[in-house]
């Protein structure tokens, strides 16, 4: 475990299970629709290559980066759009892929952002929910675990551009980030 790391909340083995269980039941969902996945660049990257190998039906990717945090450890609540789709949407099921959805905002401007490219539907995957944090009414259609209002860092998520590379999912100490 890495010093900043305050506990463990989730191990690479309950991770890479709960990721298989989560993309057998999109695979069953989506079975012969056509899929795209939107990764919510940067934090949703890991969750995104293991949950796009544990999918077996035809999928394609796509990536947007999207900014409500800046440096800080709490949303600004103003999201904005840095690197937008590059896929057409227009008749296809279109699946978020983000790391963590936590206040709401970003994942709900994103949706409604989706909604207008003329797509089937358009649904959210999260890697963690954190329920006692969100400010707007958006709930995940797939998540594969609930966190408790702490500051989360490993498999994709980070403090300051660093953690993301973590192998679990732990609580980062607050001394760290002065919480």
């Amino acid at each position: 475990m890495h010093q900043d790391v305050e506990r463990i909340l989730f191990s690479q083995k309950e991770i890479a299970a709960k990721v298989k269980e989560v993309g057998a039941k999109i695979s069953e969902d989506y079975a012969g629709k056509e899929l795209v996945l939107v990764s919510v660049l940067k934090g949703s990257v890991v969750f995104m290559a293991d949950l796009m190998r544990a999918i077996t039906i035809p999928c394609s990717i796509d990536f947007m980066s999207v900014s409500s945090y800046g440096k800080g450890v709490r949303s600004s609540g103003v999201v904005r759009i840095r690197k937008d789709l590059d896929e057409q949407l227009e008749g296809k099921h279109v699946l978020i892929v983000e790391d963590i959805l936590d206040s709401g905002l970003t994942l709900s401007y994103l949706r409604e952002y989706i909604s207008q490219k003329g797509e089937e539907s358009v649904r959210i995957v999260t890697m963690l929910d954190k329920p006692s944090r969100r400010r707007v009414a958006v709930y995940p259609d797939y998540t594969c675990f609930t966190v408790p209002d702490a500051f989360i860092v490993g498999y994709g998520l980070d403090y300051n551009e660093i953690y993301r590379n973590l192998p679990y999912v732990g609580v980062l100490r607050p001394e760290v980030y002065g919480g």
